[in-house]
């Protein structure tokens, strides 16, 4: 049986971890508690100095302890009181505060008494985190209610206006009808409840004032209620994937479609349509996020409960008593158990969602507001042992080869191989190893219980795990060595240069169409959002930026040797050097030198823009700061460039001062921004107050081998000799190396992250919605 320490740690919200009662510590305390019940020695004798005239007294304190311990006796020996808390005008709040008096006395009267004190500070805590966050869930609701009751009208007047192309704006019949008990319909079928035609658009307005709508930047002039209460901004808000320059023209304002320019073709009725399609998929979206708030604050509610039952349990246990009854039932009192307002809003948020967002299909309903996680399939572990030993035994069967035909001994046909095949293979091993990196990651992720699915907005039900992150890099590393060993033997055996030298194009091309396969197998979910997200960084910074956005942007910059790989991948077979044989197309040219600086700028380009979008979206001088640490990267990336192409000591020395200001500027951000650490005040030495890691000794390993990995640029200063395969072979264990370091940097960042989410208890997205609320009276 699994003790409940351990279920409870794995079941608790990770970022609630500290709103949670403090079990470990309660049971410290039992623990206290038991030791001071056994008695050192007899208190009959004293066996170092013999009898003593206090020994009576003693021994009938002792008796009398016991006797109070076995007494079967119902009379409570605690009692639990309360009090509601006064806020500061005076008026009387509906916290309640819980406080616990000890009736009988205890031997240990002491350690019982810092018990209850703790129990009582933990009751306390809860019930008010509880009713904080309720508070916080059902104002969310009441929000969305209004925000949905605004989008069933304005569906429903579309819908009118589709109908009646020439009959102007027609009001719908019921502008007060709300979502929660409503029977309105989005097909509506022309009954007499509809009104007769009307062109008067003052009606309308007068209507959705009624309910507290309020028409901003609005040609017609809007007739304001001066009641104090906060309006309805009718306005649709852009999404965070939508190109914020290109659809802002188009989604500036749905009344303005409505209302001020209706046409009688029907291109503003296609623009209007998308526009509610878009405002009702972002309400969707939120009602899905509250749904999972108020699921887990009823878990968060349920856990405590067994908590504190437990617990108790185990002091009854200890002091022989029955105290868990009297404290349960003040437990059971408390507000975050004995409240039913977020079962209630639970049901009906159900409700809603099955009636407007899934046709009346509850089962449909369910799959969005409870999307059921795929189960680790004991298939992929075999397959990923099975590929595993592939690579392996592969490999060994290349290296082989490769020696036996001289592939490592220096000449023009090496030459030629090195070129021609290496910058292919050397892209998918890769991407591999960085995908190998990222199933450690989340690996590791899974087991410090960094809930990366809600910092990255991933969907649990299609979100990549470990084991698959595994399986698709022991594919692609299969499929490479396979491909190489066949290369060496079509070349060993006599076949055209020109028709065996496809064969690294050919692997390429078969990745590309996997990676864009509509079809819905080989992890379309995970291969469309890495589509959806490359889209953003090239297009930095027209798209709002988010948090999957320039994690993977950085993913990018340990990628230049990759880019750099697949530039001359492709110039070698669009320029048709591949029927040539000629290399040197694409490896000389003014041309060549300029794409060679353009990506090696390009990944830093894209962060760095990345960067301004958020300070012009945030306006936090922080992001222009980071902008200036890839601006740094950018200039040290160019003058080593440039050093390899002149070689004297004006540009060796330009060099040194470029790189070391942008590897102390990259340290610096790696450590103290990014990963939180070296906090000169913090708890733990140079580290910070809240760390994941049990062992303190990981966090000062890693923060030196950032600093090695960091300033693997010495090599291209240092100039080291080496043959044709011996530098490409130093060059790709550099990219390598950067790599590894960018994998070992995942962990530290997200974590970070996660501990940011803990500190503010966020652990449900926050969904914008459509309709702005204001609250100004006009």
């Amino acid at each position: 049986m699994v003790k409940f320490s351990k279920e409870l740690e794995a079941q608790l919200i990770p970022e609630w971890k500290e709103a949670f009662v403090n079990y470990w510590q309660l049971k410290k305390h039992i623990k206290k508690i038991k030791l001071s019940r056994k008695p050192k020695q007899s208190p009959e004798f004293d066996h170092e100095c013999g009898r003593s005239i206090f020994n009576p007294i003693r021994f009938l304190s002792y008796k009398l302890s016991n006797a109070f311990f076995r007494s079967d006796s119902k009379t409570e020996i605690i009692q639990v009181r309360s009090k509601a808390m006064e806020d500061q005008d005076g008026n009387e709040d509906q916290d309640i505060i819980y406080k616990t008096e000890l009736v009988q006395l205890f031997s240990e009267e002491d350690e019982v008494r810092i018990f209850f004190e703790k129990l009582d500070e933990e009751l306390n805590k809860v019930n008010q985190f509880y009713k904080a966050k309720e508070s916080e869930l059902l104002e969310r609701g009441d929000l969305l209610y209004k925000q949905l009751d605004v989008l069933l009208n304005l569906k429903q007047m579309l819908n009118l206006r589709r109908r009646k192309p020439n009959a102007g704006i027609i009001p719908p019949p019921s502008w007060s009808s709300s979502p929660r008990n409503s029977n309105y319909s989005d097909t509506s079928n022309g009954s007499n409840d509809i009104p007769e035609e009307s062109s008067e658009t003052d009606e309308v307005i007068a209507a959705l004032e009624k309910n507290g709508v309020n028409f901003v930047n609005s040609a017609t002039r809007s007739k304001t209620k001066r009641d104090g209460k906060p309006k309805m901004a009718l306005r649709i808000d852009i999404p965070a994937t939508t190109p914020t320059r290109a659809i802002t023209a188009i989604t500036s304002m749905l009344w303005e479609d409505l209302v001020n320019n209706p046409k009688k073709d029907g291109s503003r009725d296609f623009i209007n349509r998308k526009k509610i399609q878009c405002a009702e998929k972002m309400i969707r979206g939120a009602y899905v996020e509250l749904y999972r708030g108020l699921g887990l604050l009823k878990t968060y509610s349920s856990l405590n409960m067994m908590a504190f039952t437990k617990i108790l349990k185990k002091f009854d246990k200890v002091s022989n008593q029955q105290a868990s009854a009297s404290y349960l039932k003040a437990v059971k009192r408390s507000h975050f158990i004995s409240s039913d307002k977020v079962v209630r809003r639970m049901d009906e948020v159900e409700s809603i969602f099955t009636k407007h967002f899934a046709s009346d299909d509850r089962k449909k309903a369910m799959k969005f507001l409870r999307p059921q996680q795929q189960k680790d399939s004991h298939m992929v572990t075999f397959f990923v042992g099975l590929f595993t030993g592939c690579f392996v035994s592969l490999f060994s069967v290349y290296a082989i080869l490769a020696h036996l035909s001289g592939i490592f001994r220096p000449n023009a046909e090496t030459s030629s191989y090195v070129e021609i095949v290496y910058p292919v293979f050397s892209v998918f091993a890769l991407l591999s190893l960085h995908l190998f990196m990222y199933g450690c990651n989340l690996f590791w992720w899974r087991s410090a219980r960094i809930n990366y699915n809600f910092i990255f907005e991933f969907q649990p039900n299609t979100a990549l795990k470990y084991r698959d992150a595994f399986l698709i890099c022991t594919t692609f590393m299969t499929s490479v060595v396979s491909a190489m060993v066949i290369h060496l033997l079509l070349r060993a055996n006599g076949f055209s240069p020109t028709h065996v030298d496809a064969i690294p194009g050919i692997l390429l091309l078969i990745f590309m169409a996997f990676l864009v396969c509509p079809f819905d197998f080989l992890y379309r979910p995970t291969r469309y959002c890495f589509l959806r997200v490359m889209r953003n960084i090239i297009c930095s910074p027209f798209y709002k930026v988010l948090m999957v956005d320039f994690f993977m942007a950085d993913q990018l910059t340990s990628q230049i040797p990759l880019l750099r790989h697949l530039e001359s991948t492709a110039c070698y077979f669009l320029a048709g050097s591949f029927r040539t044989h000629k290399f040197e197309t694409c490896n000389n040219g003014r041309l060549y030198r300029e794409l060679v600086y353009v990506i090696s700028f390009l990944p830093y380009y894209w962060r760095a823009m990345q960067c301004a979008r958020r300070w012009f979206d945030e306006c936090d001088a922080n992001h222009l700061a980071n902008m200036g640490k890839y601006v740094s990267a950018m200039v040290a990336a160019g003058v080593r460039l440039t050093y390899s192409r002149q070689e004297n000591h004006l540009w060796f020395g330009i060099v040194l001062v470029t790189s070391a200001i942008a590897t102390v500027y990259q340290l610096y951000w790696d450590f103290v921004k990014d990963w939180g650490l070296l906090k000169p005040k913090s708890k733990n030495l140079w580290l910070r107050d809240d760390l994941i890691l049990k062992n303190k000794s990981l966090y000062y390993i890693s923060i030196a081998l950032n600093i090695v990995l960091r300033v693997a640029w010495v090599e291209t200063v240092m100039r080291f000799r080496f043959s044709i395969v011996e530098s490409r072979m130093l060059d790709f264990f550099l990219a390598s190396l950067e790599v590894i370091r960018r994998g070992h940097w995942n962990f530290y960042r997200l974590e970070n992250e996660h501990l940011n989410n803990v500190g503010k208890f966020r652990a449900v997205k926050a969904v914008p919605l459509p309709f702005r609320e204001t609250d100004s009276d006009g």
